[in-house]
């Protein structure tokens, strides 16, 4: 039987090739040890985009491997073999938002000694309430330091987002030097400009999301223009504005502290949640 929070999460360590309960471990959603994560909703056993999901954590596991300051870690044909057995973990029924993680500890097994250590293992939990609308605030710094990777700045950016929440806020929307918005603390950000889908310029460093690359995807094959801005805040008063992410979907953007007023375009954002919705497959197919 696997070890879990009182919450009803549950993890699971990689060791000797297989996945193992871990005993004695702290819960918490920002770990200052994360150096890749990733995390999809897994509804009924339907998933949207799980390949996507495996090669931008399998990348990133490869890349953070490759570092100096990682010394012993999982070798290189195991983030392969760990996401298998994690998918083969996940329920088929319910819901669920599992996150796949590499974490830093002093040796693979987690005991003191050697230093420089990396780990894979699988924090198996239930899926939070799901919402069809966010509350903006932008932030007041950026504290990112590898914006293309999910994982080591997760603590920093939960900062913020507790930081918009004191505000009245659901989600902090970082801003580049230049005052161009780049992405939310936990999602990516979206507008509609008529008829044509909106999304920071691509030299804008930001996580490449997996629900944003699905949705652009989507939208081009449909013949819906995807055109990339650099806008401030201000210039999108009367906009519709969508936070995108793994566990909501879309969300429709209602308002934004001390920011604009957005808009809202009756019976878009449904349709577009159904198109998505629709894209989930089996696990098991």
């Amino acid at each position: 039987m696997s070890a879990g929070a009182p919450g009803g999460t549950v993890l699971h360590v990689w060791q000797g090739g297989e996945l193992r309960p871990s005993e004695g471990w702290r819960d918490g959603e920002a770990d200052p040890r994360l150096l890749v994560a990733d995390s999809w909703l897994v509804d009924d056993g339907r998933v949207l985009a799980l390949d996507v999901h495996r090669d931008r954590f399998t990348g990133s596991v490869a890349e953070a491997l490759a570092r100096p300051d990682v010394t012993t870690g999982p070798d290189a044909g195991e983030p392969a073999a760990f996401w298998a057995a994690a998918v083969a973990a996940l329920p088929r029924t319910g819901a669920w938002f599992p996150r796949v993680e590499l974490v830093a500890v002093d040796r693979p097994d987690g005991r003191p000694g050697g230093g420089g250590g990396a780990r894979l293992q699988l924090r198996l939990r239930p899926a939070p309430p799901r919402r069809r609308s966010v509350v903006l605030a932008t932030a007041d710094h950026d504290p990112r330091t590898r914006p293309t990777v999910k994982g080591p700045d997760l603590a920093a950016l939960g900062a913020l987002v507790a930081d918009a929440r004191a505000r009245g806020a659901d989600e902090a929307v970082l801003l580049s030097p230049e005052g161009h918005v780049v992405e939310g603390a936990w999602s990516s950000i979206v507008w509609w400009r008529g008829d044509a889908l909106c999304l920071p310029a691509d030299d804008l460093p930001r996580l490449p999301g997996v629900t944003l690359r699905t949705l652009t995807t989507l939208a081009a094959v449909l013949g819906v223009d995807v055109l990339h801005d650099r806008t401030r805040p201000d210039e999108l008063d009367g906009f519709e504005v969508w936070s995108l992410g793994a566990l909501h979907g879309p969300r429709i953007v209602t308002g934004w502290v001390g920011g604009p007023s957005p808009a809202e375009e009756p019976g878009r954002l449904g349709l577009w949640r159904g198109r998505l919705d629709r894209l989930r497959r089996p696990i098991d197919a």
